[in-house]
């Protein structure tokens, strides 16, 4: 499925945009539920989490989130289009520094 159009290259185009944690922080609150906000950082957690080698049960109880889930995350991670493996690298970098 495609889903490539103007209306989702405005939306990231907005988030690339942002230059401060806080604006992150009004921005996302205003366009996701807290909810929504916490499951994209948290399938972000079980990407780091697994790149590190745990196991997807130690990953469920630390973080409180199904197997399915991770399941998911670990799909992506394995055959998806590399955005976690990107994000995950340039957090990496950003922290050397």
């Amino acid at each position: 499925m495609n889903f490539h159009s103007d209306s989702v290259d405005r939306l990231f185009q907005t988030i690339l945009n942002l230059q401060t944690i806080d604006d992150c922080y009004a921005y996302f609150e205003d366009i996701c539920t807290i909810k929504e906000i916490r499951d994209m950082a948290q399938r972000l957690d079980a990407a780091i989490l697994l790149k590190k080698g745990m196991s997807y049960q130690k990953i469920s109880e630390t973080l409180d989130i199904s197997t399915a889930t991770i399941g998911k995350v670990s799909k992506c991670l394995n055959y998806g289009s590399g955005g976690y493996e990107t994000a995950i690298k340039k957090l990496e970098e950003e922290s050397k520094d």
